[in-house]
């Protein structure tokens, strides 16, 4: 059977999170999703590092008996590559991204590859389950049988994860093949979708018999009534038969597609992917000088003055009002040394703080690991107070771990 592979994805920031560290890729011959995490500004560098890496295997159909070598092989550089730009970068010590792809094999096959906790469904027929398996703490806890997978789909522990690429070279990730079917449809997803979405919700949309944008339009606004408190990322791949005509040109979302630099001189490796992204689709890359989209000439005085009287709009709309708004609000960060709740947004308002503690802990961030310490920076919102306390319970349970001698993912990232 030779077959063809119908395409889409989206993702949204969502609700809560101030940056999307999610990167999504879907093209003829590739479909992956990668979900960043840690460093002060490592989340979206990581999953888009290791996107750009895998994607020129988009380029040509590889044979089912060497896909996985392929695969296996351009991991491990975006692996080491992880490894290099924290080297070079400090300030990006700790990232790491999950990773979920489909790439075809042949006219037979498709190869897989999974790291982490986003993951990868088929629907066959009137059969919607689950292909990929977590590396997460929850997962292990299913798998002792000390839980129930319904049990899992709600502790609160769900997003702390065993494994994932971090620029260790004993990040293995899970490597396997599979037969499709004319009629098959694949879905790969972030925690984003998957931790807020119950599993027969994503089963009916999945099953509606919208094409594949639509579909995940569907999925994204979703999560988003949901409350989307992380970033959300859904690829769709329909399995048709080679002589349906389908798009070519690769959608890619998320982080990889962002334009802007993450900081530091130089092309960073979100600049590159995005790079790679346009030149993919046909377009030219990216020029940073003043032409605007029609070719005209800016102004060069304009853009400072335009964020100048925004600037004055915003502080001008500041109002007892928005203060209310900003008290409905929480995030995960630090004080003395120790893991706190705060309640408000970790933002300065002129000489006004626009947070305060509401809960204090006896977590010392100095015994997690990194990954986690660099998120102690506000990166960790929600709007709901029990959530909060939720991943509280997550930190207590990684440093007990890593004071305990603990070896996996969670403990080997600069724990001190």
């Amino acid at each position: 059977m030779t077959f063809a592979v119908d395409f889409a994805a989206r993702t949204d920031v969502g609700l809560v999170r101030s940056r999307n560290e999610d990167s999504g890729y879907a093209g003829p011959h590739l479909l992956a999703v990668a979900d960043g995490m840690g460093g002060h500004a490592g989340g979206n560098v990581a999953s888009s590092l290791v996107l750009a890496r895998l994607a020129p295997l988009d380029g040509d159909s590889h044979g089912s008996d060497t896909a996985l070598d392929i695969l296996s092989a351009a991991i491990a550089e975006a692996n080491a590559s992880l490894a290099k730009e924290m080297e070079i970068d400090p300030e990006l010590g700790g990232m790491g991204t999950t990773l979920t792809a489909l790439m075809k094999a042949g006219s037979h096959a498709l190869a897989v590859v999974h790291i982490g906790d986003s993951r990868a469904y088929m629907l066959r027929g009137e059969t919607f389950a689950q292909i990929t398996k977590d590396h997460s703490f929850v997962q292990t806890l299913v798998d002792s049988g000390r839980i129930t997978q319904a049990e899992a789909e709600n502790h609160p522990q769900r997003s702390l994860v065993t494994r994932v690429l971090t620029g260790s070279p004993d990040d293995e990730p899970d490597l396997s093949m599979r037969e499709p079917r004319i009629g098959d449809r694949y879905l790969i997803c972030s925690d984003g979708l998957s931790d807020y979405v119950a599993f027969d919700t994503i089963a009916e949309v999945i099953s509606m018999g919208l094409t594949p944008r639509e579909t995940t339009q569907r999925l994204v606004d979703l999560a988003m009534k949901s409350g989307a408190p992380d970033n959300v990322t859904c690829v769709i791949g329909d399995i048709v038969d080679s002589s349906r005509d389908v798009s070519l040109k690769p959608v890619i979302v998320g982080a990889a597609a962002d334009r802007q630099t993450p900081g530091g001189t130089g092309r960073s490796p979100a600049e590159k992917a995005a790079a790679l992204a346009r030149a993919a689709v046909g377009g030219d890359e990216y020029d940073d000088d003043d032409s605007d989209l029609s070719g005209r000439r800016r102004r060069p005085w304009l853009r400072p003055l335009l964020l100048f009287v925004l600037l004055l709009a915003v502080l001008s709309g500041a109002s007892y009002g928005g203060w209310r708004w900003t008290q409905t609000q929480f995030y995960v960060g630090q004080q003395d040394g120790k893991v706190a709740i705060y309640r408000g947004v970790p933002q300065v308002l002129g000489p006004f703080s626009l947070s305060g503690v509401e809960q204090r802990t006896d977590i010392m961030v100095s015994d997690l690991p990194e990954m986690w310490r660099t998120r102690l920076d506000g990166e960790i919102r929600t709007g709901d107070l029990a959530v909060a306390k939720a991943r509280v319970q997550e930190l207590q349970l990684v440093a007990e771990r890593c004071r305990s001698g603990g070896t996996d993912i969670s403990c080997r990232t600069g724990a001190s």
